[in-house]
């Protein structure tokens, strides 16, 4: 067995660090296909395991903000690694998890390196792994990739993934009456038509749409003209109505209740 193992995260996070502290001389550099995005891969071999690790580009959402966003999705959607290991600075929890929440949205398997932990602490910042772990449902695993303290641990918890059932456990978030209404129609209609659902969770195409993210948008349009302009009409409509009863717009409605749904978790004695 040679499962791939993505790392990713967001800029900064000590991502690359850890690539380079599992993978050591077994590493190579190239680029993705098409464009000048540099991909890094290599071998992680311990303890009779052996993973290719893929370093994707630092990101802070699964948006089409920015070239490395899209090279980072189009590897998790299309190549379909084995399980994330999402490295998270535990010095800027909330900030972080806002990517995490979108893996699980996106129904991929995810652990969490929750790295930095000397910087946090330094900051007087206690975090309880262990109730982390339990309120987001994935396993998290305290890291400091610079000295390498807990990258075994983090590797044995990915390794565990890749050895269970992988049936996508998909992160339901409520953005409220108004858009949870929506996604339920353009969810109907997505499924209902078979609709990008063979690449992606039925959900996360409306929300994609609701966030006017060109990308799969395009996608969408090439695949079936007519759902397309279906789901661009139901997005118009609630749109229109939030403009005019909260003076906001989908994507903004999105980005709060995700930090919302964040914050509910760490208020729950995460951070102390």
């Amino acid at each position: 067995m040679n499962p791939t193992i993505a790392l990713a995260g967001n800029p900064n996070s000590g991502k690359t660090t850890l690539f380079n502290e599992l993978t050591g001389a077994h590493q190579h550099v190239g680029n993705y296909p098409g464009v000048t995005v540099e991909k890094k891969q290599g071998k992680y071999i311990a303890n009779g395991y052996e993973a290719t690790i893929v370093d994707l580009p630092g990101t802070y959402s699964l948006s089409a903000y920015s070239l490395e966003e899209v090279v980072a999705r189009d590897f998790l959607v299309n190549e379909k690694p084995a399980v994330v290991v999402n490295i998270v600075d535990a010095s800027n929890l909330e900030r972080n998890l806002y990517l995490t929440l979108q893996f699980m949205e996106l129904g991929i398997p995810v652990c969490i390196a929750l790295n930095m932990m000397d910087v946090a602490k330094s900051r007087g910042v206690s975090i309880d792994v262990k109730k982390l772990s339990e309120l987001l449902g994935v396993s998290v695993v305290p890291t400091v990739a610079r000295s390498g303290k807990g990258k075994i641990d983090i590797m044995e918890a990915a390794l565990k993934i890749t050895a269970e059932d992988s049936s996508k456990q998909v992160l339901n978030i409520s953005y409220g009456s108004d858009l949870d209404n929506t996604l339920l129609t353009m969810e109907a209609i997505i499924t209902e038509n078979a609709f990008l659902s063979l690449v992606y969770p039925s959900r996360w195409v409306a929300l994609k749409y609701l966030e006017e993210d060109e990308h799969v948008i395009g996608s969408g349009r090439k695949s079936d003209a007519e759902i397309s302009v279906q789901l661009e009409q139901e997005v118009k409509s609630v749109s229109d109505h939030l403009k005019k009863t909260l003076n906001t717009y989908p994507e903004a409605l999105i980005a709060d209740h995700r930090y919302g749904y964040i914050k509910s978790i760490l208020k729950q004695g995460v951070i102390t």
